[in-house]
């Protein structure tokens, strides 16, 4: 339930039922113009009734009829051909903020936008409907195709609730810090890596290469920074991401970033577990080197010692700068525990084929304390780092990590303010998430608009997703139904709150035999999909760009971009050599930043030359060097079923009671991409079983006395002593209210009850047969012997053994 002021629980406690309200369109105020207006919220499925309460979306609608001012009529003022001056504050799309309560004192009641309005000439009336924050969902769905999950050892990748929040952060609704710079602008920063770490690897930009093993990591929101972490079940967890840009190196300015939690380990979240004595956490940038060498840039921040390490180095050594703090007034910070955000710019800028990069940190604490360190440039040979190109991006972590960046093309260290998320660089958290469900080897294509997607997702895992009266996304598993509540949060009894109800049971609402489809992906790898290779050498002049289109399925897996070739080594997948001629040339190293991108059924590689010479897509022949190759799996995942039904009779009076009383009632949900586990299936098939294995009434049209405070979800004791004669608890799936301008107002429930009650028993009851055919008398030997004493005699009448056996001729 809402929170509620002292003002308005003594109302209710009074039993006022007078309302006030504010509904502001655009911003202004309009409240004196309301004439009526109604709010309405319910949960919306396509399962069965007794699993209404467990899946699906919530969608919202304010009505409000408005009248027109200072002698001008509403028509006049508001229709869709009014003067923008008046109109603009109903048009479609426009903000809508109405909240109501008792007493003088308000609650939010809805927030939202206009989705029509209607203006009838002749009347002082205009409709204006709008809908909550899911009209801000409309977009079209994007989710990426990363081949990681099935690439060696079938891992999981993803999952639904990493595809919820990257829909809703599509829509501008966010979970955790957004990425800094999103889309390709020229000239401008770029993130190259965003990992929100929201119950999967998954990326929007970059995408994952090596994933861990499930068994090493679990993802929770208890101890996450934001929303959701990755928290590893022992020390130096790695996982690592190609970038969605393969910039140079010289020549690149990087930053990376990540919120951790040094307040909380794994063994907090498993009493059975000891924690270990590791408190370190490290994004390293891994080099692309001539042949098979390779470069790092790293941090590395270890809380328990209390220094920030940040070194350039390679496979022969290296060097590294260390800040602590200790000698400022700063040096007690590293006792705190808690929410830290880690960050660390890279500065390789230089006119060479080599660079010593200059390094610098910069932290906040827990306490919003920020920690910069001073810049500092590496002069030791053993730091050096030749021309190469930014390969992947590793995280080791012993501690929950949230929200991974790695951002190129800023000028310098970001500022405070933006480096903390403030002023101008300020973002809104207004999404919550549940615990993980579905985990994912492969992310299922989608269609539609983010918010149909999302609906899908709630109905194929039986989650609700919801955008509450303050427009906060809230999503919830189905698990948040499975145990039955024993103390409510409203009491309402027919004395005092309740004019009306229905109660209704019925036996479609029993399902006791429940089959959930899945996708087994179990022994399925990655194998070479389509390989290509470019018909033309490209000419990329110096410090230009060149841009290229190629054909590829939407079918297709994700690709990183192309590796850059050597003349020592080739290697395998996507890759290209640059030479100094179209014959062929010397092969060049860290000059061509690569970047791609999904585009209409093509593959949109940008080439951006950042010496100053012109560069060729040549092989040591002079032949074309761009070669394309996806990946793919092995073969189809196979569609397998998880099944619930009566198994144990001794330990399911319930299941026992269900298949006497009302048969064998069986459900199927639909098959989907979403479900691709077998024991989730499993749980899946539990938990719809469970719902419905009894039928569960629902009590509609509960008429009561006015309550601002009520939410979905919530759970609600009805008592009727007057009618229906009962006392139990329900869950709240639908609220509809509504009021005129005098102030009096109507609010209807729908309710759903936590448990179908005591189980049948018949008692005194004999119930009838399912079938009373009408008897039929038929012949016996003895009449048949009677009327036909002979054999000659039966042949000469002719008749059928049937005819005779009905005894119509005996």
């Amino acid at each position: 339930m809402q929170q509620a002021d002292d003002a308005t629980e003594s109302a209710l406690a009074a039993g006022e039922r007078t309302t006030t309200h504010t509904t502001r369109l655009g911003g202004k105020d309009v409240s004196a113009q309301v004439q009526s207006w109604q709010v309405e919220r319910s949960y919306a499925t396509d399962l069965p009734a007794a699993m209404r309460a467990f899946s699906g979306s919530s969608a919202a609608q304010l009505q409000v009829q408005l009248s027109g001012t200072a002698g001008t009529s509403a028509p006049e003022m508001y229709s869709p051909w009014a003067d923008r001056a008046t109109g603009d504050v109903v048009r479609p799309g426009q903000s809508v903020v109405h909240e109501n309560g008792v007493g003088g004192a308000k609650l939010p009641a809805f927030r939202g936008t206009v989705r029509s309005r209607s203006a009838t000439s002749g009347t002082d009336s205009v409709q204006v409907t709008a809908l909550d924050g899911a009209e801000r969902l409309r977009g079209p769905a994007v989710l990426p195709k990363p081949y990681a999950g099935f690439l060696g050892h079938a891992h999981p990748v993803s999952s639904a609730t990493w595809c919820v929040s990257e829909l809703l952060r599509q829509g501008g609704v966010y979970a955790c810090p957004p990425p800094r710079y999103p889309d390709f602008v020229e000239g401008k920063p770029l993130t190259l890596v965003y990992a929100s770490l929201h119950g999967g690897f998954s990326t929007p930009y970059g995408q994952p290469e090596y994933v861990p093993d499930p068994s090493a990591y679990v993802f929770s929101r208890e101890g996450a920074p934001h929303e959701m972490a990755l928290v590893p079940k022992g020390p130096q967890l790695a996982a690592s991401w190609f970038p969605r840009s393969r910039v140079t190196v010289p020549g690149s300015k990087i930053f990376a970033e990540a919120w951790v939690n040094n307040a909380v380990a794994y063994g907090d979240l498993d009493d059975g577990v000891v924690n270990s004595n590791s408190d370190q956490v490290t994004i390293r940038l891994e080099l692309n080197r001539v042949g098979s060498a390779t470069g790092s840039l790293r941090v590395v921040v270890d809380f328990a010692e209390g220094w920030v390490r940040m070194s350039s180095t390679d496979a022969a050594g290296g060097w590294y700068f260390q800040w602590s703090w200790h000698d400022t007034e700063l040096r007690g910070v590293w006792q705190q525990r808690g929410v830290w955000h880690i960050g660390a710019f890279f500065d390789t800028a230089s006119t060479g084929t080599s660079v010593h990069p200059t390094v610098q940190p910069r932290l906040t604490a827990p306490d919003g304390t920020q920690l910069l360190g001073s810049a500092a440039t590496f002069t030791d040979s053993s730091a050096l780092q030749s021309a190469s190109e930014l390969r992947q991006v590793i995280l080791y972590t012993d501690m929950p990590t949230e929200c991974l960046q790695v951002t190129s093309g800023l000028t310098a260290m970001p500022s405070a303010a933006e480096f903390a998320h403030t002023g101008t660089y300020a973002w809104t958290k207004s999404a919550e998430l549940d615990d993980v469900i579905l985990p994912l080897i492969a992310l299922p294509r989608v269609s539609g608009s983010q918010w149909e997607v999302i609906s899908q997702i709630a109905k194929a895992s039986m989650s609700t997703a919801e955008i509450d009266e303050r427009g906060v996304f809230r999503w919830r598993n189905h698990s948040r139904f499975a145990t039955s509540p024993t103390v409510p949060d409203l009491t309402l009894t027919s004395v005092r709150e309740i004019a009306s109800l229905t109660a209704t049971e019925e036996i479609d609402a029993c399902r006791n035999y429940c089959i959930q489809p899945y996708k087994d992906w179990t022994g399925i790898k990655a194998v070479t999909g389509t390989t290509s290779t470019d018909t033309v050498v490209r000419t990329i002049p110096a410090s230009s760009t060149t841009t290229v289109k190629y054909l590829m399925s939407d079918d297709e897996y994700d690709i990183s971009p192309p590796g850059t070739d050597d003349d020592s080594v080739t290697e395998l997948g996507t890759n290209v050599r640059f030479g100094t001629a179209a014959t062929g040339g010397t092969a060049v190293k860290g000059a061509v930043d690569l970047m791609v991108r999904r585009e209409d059924g093509y593959l949109v590689v940008r080439f951006a030359n950042r010496s100053t010479q012109t560069l060729y897509t040549a092989t040591r022949t002079g032949t074309p060097s761009f070669v394309l190759q996806t990946l793919k799996p092995s073969a189809d995942p196979v569609e397998r079923q998880a099944i619930a039904y009566l198994e144990n009779a001794a330990n399911d009076p319930a299941g026992v009671a269900s298949e006497k009383f009302y048969g064998r009632q069986e459900y199927t949900a639909e098959s989907t991409d979403w479900v691709q586990d077998a024991s989730v299936a499993a749980d899946l098939a539990h938990a719809m079983r469970d719902a419905g294995v009894l039928p569960v009434p629902v009590i509609g049209d509960v008429e009561v006395l006015y309550d601002p405070r009520i939410q979905l979800g919530d759970v609600v004791r009805v008592v009727d002593s007057t009618g229906a004669a009962l006392d139990t608890l329900a869950w709240v799936v639908g609220v509809r209210t509504s009021a005129t301008a005098d102030g009096g107002v109507q609010q209807t429930l729908t309710l759903r009850g936590v448990d179908p009650g005591p189980l049948p028993a018949d008692a005194g009851l004999t119930p009838d047969a399912p079938s009373d055919p009408a008897t039929v008398t038929y012949a016996t030997y003895a009449s048949v012997t009677s009327t036909f004493p002979a054999l000659s005699h039966l042949t000469a009448s002719g008749l059928t053994w049937g005819e005779i056996k009905e005894s119509a001729h005996v």
